[in-house]
């Protein structure tokens, strides 16, 4: 176990750090790492000081980090073997050995591939006469390998002393803690991932211009037993950590708590998941200067745009392979080409793909494009325009729009004021459906006037007609649809015409999946948003120079608002929730651009007097209030509940459910005169549906609810809880609560954890069982007894606690309940509150791996944390937000909505995927029906047109004669309406034009959910931080100082 703020009092280590010095204090290290040298004669070399290090581009073959040159032949550690299973063993111990197997066998490939790269291809170019490669480019290629494998060596030797003793310890987090949270080891990997497009670079060249080289390459793979090539090889150590991650994450799930290997292996998880994202931050920072460096090539010296790429303060948000599509004015499809799209932080770049060189090396060495630029432009000027939503995207009247790559506007086009954009067949063909169900609806009228009865022309056969109609109607707006999913619209600025009438042109792009259309149109409306002045910059990170902006994936702060639309009454904030909504109608436009759907519950009021509660819309563009009403004491605290998941109400969820005892989800209010009051928040009605008050009528500080209880914190120290019924009111608020006294003081916070429930009370917090309702135990978070814990956040295995005095904040493990780190918040805001001394933390929040600080100042702290299983222990330097309140952060709350996965899914997916309830409840499945001798006659039956068939297979089973000149057919004939064609299955291959496939799409683009976040923080007032005076952030402040405010902070998608 780790020593009460180990992690927050660890002192940084020294770059210069070797695994060891001598022979001795190589015995030594491997003590006190628990571990055992198996080979304690094995003599390792420390460098010379007068060795010179490397530079990335290997100026000198030395290569010095404080590192041993080990002689990687010389450390032959026995091949780590699990001995036979012990009986008695249980099913989670079985589960461990297989997985410690799994990580063996693992570590062990991972090595023997890194000894590859040096003695099958570093050593023997190094050594070869005459040689391919210079030694000077053959140690920029191979930069850290040794050191990595040096790295890896020394742990498997560890890690072959823990599988000799597995069954005595079961012990392996350790460790990985030990290895892996060493800074030698991310300096290494940091040095190799940094210089892997540079070495890839130098290989590619080498292939181009060497043929010797690239025949040593082809030999190579050739003679090995898997076939892997360099490249293959060498982008292991990129891939490694998050195999570890994986396997970690297996094992501590088969790690029962209380366990002696379970904080180990969380803490093992962070390391290594902090590493992991260091890495990749590093390697996605390596990439895009790549990236900006080749297309800074394809730009001439002189140009505008050369000197804006080279002036060092471009980002690259996003960079893809798009396909552009061109259209024609009765949109079918000119031509499409691929380009590559640049959506730097404040212009958008599209370049043609220039591949010049042996497509031969393409299978060895990743070829990289040279660019051509085709146009680029302002970010503002740009913007994106779905299908069937031009209307109000811009001024028609005074904007004269092109395709791109036609040669000239159509000149119908122009006399009607209208250009079709892509394929507009499928809203002529919707329009002509609508038409023709109107006249088969007349149609159906007369046939209800004929006296006689005839088997085809009757109202059943009218009625499927209609059915049918109204099914292809509804396939054409599920195409259109389609045709969003991957479609990306541009319009954007051209030349002027002569007269000097603004001319704009469409760009039609197809990415490459629908999650790629949604990264597109996200990162475009929050670059646009990050151009704003007070976003520029909207966050530093406290570095030496102060400078340091936050890096493109910061939340954006989209909107200050009033928290209450009387602006007569000095109301405090006390709380704020959101109520999500699910809208599966939204496009993907508002998707990617809007705030999470749903509505804001804003409660507060005056001391001594009356609460408000006031309702914003999300569903906007922009928030906007619905509903203000006022309550007879200030609201304190609020809780959302959703809806019960299945199984929460034991055999009750199982039954048909009665629609009048429905739980639907609803908002709890606890106000300052002890009653709590619950309202339904399925719409703006603002039901209330119960109310009650608390025992001894104390003011209601917190709530919080399990699957089984209400739980409100009161002044007195008293824990009631309300037990869930199950009516159409979730809680049971007329029978007296079960009460629990907590301490004597007041109950300032509550904590819901997955089975218990934690109660702050002073500096004390109790565990109390979330279903009996039994005091588990407690402990002191904070040894001054006139402090109290005031906030509380749960990440991974850990929470997080404010405290009511000073400025630090400490972490607790959930289950031993140890301190494991401190924070000092005031340490991260001194250059943005120069001689502030005294700092107190008024709120906390976890949200996607980030933890919200508000501080009594007004300022708003970002800090990275862990988002696995692991502890969340902050270890990097964090951010700070130029915008804030001119007084405390009230609080801090998170509005989220989770799109539909079915949004993400292709057409192509849709195609191949199950059949619908619907298509199930339009009718039975179609019969196997024998394959008709003329198969020719039924494709030109498909050329001809559609068969209005719904439910109907064949008429043959309704009374009346046929209606046909003909002769009617022989039994064993297939008729026409016996076949399997129907109107439910609309056969579009007749029909290329009207919708253009594009690569195949990725099959698990789907499988994670996309969540839509934005941060919301209440406050006295706004201010902005940086060098404009208070409230003066380029736009007239919305609110007052004084005034409560909202401000509103929009998260990029998690894609």
């Amino acid at each position: 176990m780790l020593p009460s703020g180990a992690w927050g009092k660890r002192k940084p280590r020294g770059r210069r750090l070797g695994w060891v010095r001598s022979d001795a204090r190589g015995t030594m290290w491997a003590r006190q790492e628990g571990l055992h040298h198996p080979h304690p004669h094995t003599v390792v070399r420390c460098p010379s000081s007068s060795s010179s290090s490397v530079s990335c581009s290997g100026d000198s073959e030395e290569e010095d980090m404080g590192l041993l040159e080990v002689s990687v032949t010389d450390i032959k550690p026995p091949a780590p073997e699990l001995g036979p299973m012990p009986d008695g063993l249980s099913p989670q111990q079985v589960v461990r050995r297989h997985i410690l197997g799994s990580i063996v066998q693992s570590e062990g490939s991972y090595v023997e591939s890194l000894k590859r790269v040096l003695q099958d291809y570093r050593n023997p170019l190094m050594e070869m006469e005459p040689k391919v490669l210079s030694a000077r480019k053959c140690q920029a290629v191979f930069f850290r390998v040794k050191e990595i494998l040096h790295c890896h060596s020394m742990f498997q030797i560890a890690l072959s002393s823990r599988v000799a003793e597995w069954d005595a310890t079961e012990k392996i987090g350790d460790l990985f803690v030990a290895s892996f949270s060493k800074s030698m080891v991310l300096d290494v990997y940091s040095d190799y991932v940094n210089n892997f497009t540079n070495a890839m670079s130098i290989i590619k060249k080498a292939c181009l211009t060497k043929p010797a080289f690239l025949e040593f390459l082809k030999r190579r793979q050739v003679c090995s037993p898997d076939r892997v090539t360099l490249y293959g090889l060498m982008v292991k150590p990129i891939q490694r950590f998050p195999q570890f991650i994986l396997l970690l994450q297996d094992m501590l799930k088969n790690t029962p708590r209380g366990h002696p290997d379970r904080l180990s292996l969380q803490l093992a998880l962070t390391e290594l998941e902090t590493l992991a994202e260091k890495l990749n931050e590093q390697k996605r920072l390596a990439d895009q200067v790549a990236e900006i460096q080749q297309l800074t090539k394809s730009v001439s010296d002189r140009s505008s745009l050369n000197k804006l790429l080279t002036s060092g303060q471009r980002q690259l948000l996003l960079c893809e392979t798009l396909t552009e599509t061109v259209y024609g004015d009765r949109g079918q499809l000119i031509k499409s080409k691929e380009r590559r799209v640049f959506l730097l932080n404040d212009m958008l770049v599209c370049a043609n793909i220039n591949f010049k060189g042996q497509l031969e090396i393409s299978s060895l060495v990743p070829l990289g494009p040279k660019y051509v630029v085709k146009w680029n432009t302002a970010l503002p000027q740009v913007q994106v325009v779905e299908v069937g939503q031009e209307s109000g995207s811009y001024d028609k009247d005074n904007v004269l729009i092109q395709h791109a790559g036609a040669k000239k506007a159509s000149a119908v086009g122009q006399a009607q004021n209208k250009v079709y954009f892509g394929p507009p067949r499928l809203f002529q063909e919707l329009q002509d459906l609508q038409k023709d169900l109107a006249v088969v609806e007349q149609i159906t009228f007369l046939i209800s006037t004929l006296h006689g009865t005839y088997q085809n022309l009757n109202m059943t056969v009218a009625q499927d007609w209609c059915l049918a109609l109204q099914r292809l109607m509804r396939v054409k707006e599920e195409e259109i649809h389609s045709a969003n999913k991957c479609r990306l619209r541009l319009l954007l600025p051209g030349k002027p015409d002569k007269s000097g009438r603004p001319i704009s042109f469409m760009v039609v792009f197809i990415t490459p999946n629908p999650l790629s259309k949604i990264s597109w149109v996200n990162r475009l409306h929050l670059a646009k948003i990050g151009l704003r002045e007070e976003n520029q910059p909207g966050w530093l990170c406290p570095d030496e120079d102060k400078k340091s902006k936050g890096p493109f994936w910061c939340p954006i702060l989209a909107c200050c608002i009033p928290a209450f639309s009387s602006r007569g009454l000095s109301l405090q904030l006390g709380a704020l929730v959101h109520s999500p909504v699910s809208c599966p109608l939204l496009g993907f436009s508002a998707v990617s651009t809007s705030l999470p759907q749903g509505y804001l519950w804003v409660g507060g009021g005056q001391e001594g007097a009356g609460g408000q509660v006031e309702i914003f819309s999300l569903n906007r563009p922009s928030p906007r209030t619905v509903k203000s009403f006022p309550l007879a004491a200030p609201v304190l605290c609020m809780e959302y509940i959703p809806e019960p998941e299945e199984g929460e109400n034991g055999d009750e969820s199982r039954m048909a459910p009665d629609p009048s005892t429905t739980v639907h989800p609803t908002i709890c209010l606890g106000l300052q005169d002890g009653s709590i009051l619950v309202y339904g928040s399925v719409d703006t009605g603002t039901q209330c549906l119960a109310t009650c008050r608390s025992p001894g009528l104390q003011p209601v500080l917190c709530l919080c609810h399990s699957p089984f209880h209400l739980f409100a914190g009161l002044q007195d120290g008293t824990l009631a809880a309300y037990p869930r019924t199950s009516g159409g009111v979730p809680w049971d608020l007329e029978s007296p609560p079960v009460c629990l006294t907590v301490g004597t003081g007041p109950i300032r916070t509550l904590l819901s954890l997955e089975d218990a429930v934690w109660a702050s009370c002073g500096p004390r917090v109790t565990v109390v069982d979330a279903t009996s309702l039994q005091t588990q135990q407690s402990f002191e978070a904070h040894q001054d007894e006139t402090v109290s814990v005031t906030h509380m956040v749960k990440a991974g295995s850990g929470v997080w606690m404010a405290f009511s005095s000073g400025s630090s904040i400490r972490l607790f493990h959930t289950e031993t309940l140890e301190h494991l780190q401190e924070i000092n918040i005031a340490t991260r805001t001194t250059f943005l509150l120069p001689g502030q001394k005294h700092l107190c933390v008024t709120s906390l929040l976890i949200c996607q791996g980030l933890l919200w600080v508000g501080t009594d100042q007004g300022v708003i702290v970002l800090l990275p944390v862990p988002r696995l299983e692991g502890i969340p222990k902050i270890t990097g330097k964090g951010m700070v937000s130029l915008n804030g309140h001119c007084g405390p952060v009230a609080f801090l709350a998170v509005a989220t909505s989770i799109l539909a996965p079915d949004i993400l899914r292709s057409d192509q997916e849709e195609a191949e995927g199950p059949q619908t309830e619907e298509d199930k409840l339009d009718g039975p499945a179609p019969e196997p029906t024998p394959t008709p001798a003329s198969h020719v006659g039924r494709e030109l039956t498909r050329k001809k047109g559609v068969l209005l068939q719904y439910r109907l297979r064949s008429t043959a089973h309704l009374p009346g004669p046929l209606l046909s000149v003909r002769e009617p057919a022989p039994a064993d004939a297939s008729a026409l309406e016996h076949s399997e064609e129907d109107g439910s299955i609309y056969e579009m291959a007749d029909d290329p034009d009207v919708w253009v496939r594009s690569r195949p799409c990725t099959r698990d683009a789907h499988r994670k959910e996309i969540c839509s976040v934005a941060i919301i923080s209440g406050g006295q007032g706004y201010r902005n931080f940086g060098s404009a005076p208070p409230g003066g952030s380029g736009r007239p402040a919305p609110c007052g100082e004084t005034d409560s405010a909202l401000l509103i902070w929009q998260v990029p998608l998690t894609l």
